[in-house]
């Protein structure tokens, strides 16, 4: 069976509330100073709760994003996909 494609379905529909959260994390990086696009991406590269910050408690929202839905959900909306 290794032989064959996959199907990866992470299944749900959390966008919006990703978004959100996003949003959330974002506006606490820069009202501290950080580069939010670059602190973001260390975060989901490695998974390394540090890159946030705890400023507006953004370190626990980001934390309970799953990364694989929001890796999903930017190549989706990379791609204009729905």
């Amino acid at each position: 069976m290794l032989d064959k494609t996959m199907v990866f379905s992470l299944g749900g529909n959390r966008d919006d509330e990703m978004k959100d959260a996003l949003t959330t994390v974002y506006n606490a990086l820069k009202k501290k100073g950080y580069n939010p696009i670059n602190q973001i991406v260390g975060y989901i590269l490695s998974e390394d709760p540090t890159y946030i910050t705890t400023y507006g408690n953004a370190r626990n929202i980001i934390s309970k994003i799953d990364r694989d839905d929001l890796l999903e959900a930017m190549v989706k909306s990379y791609l204009n996909i729905t």
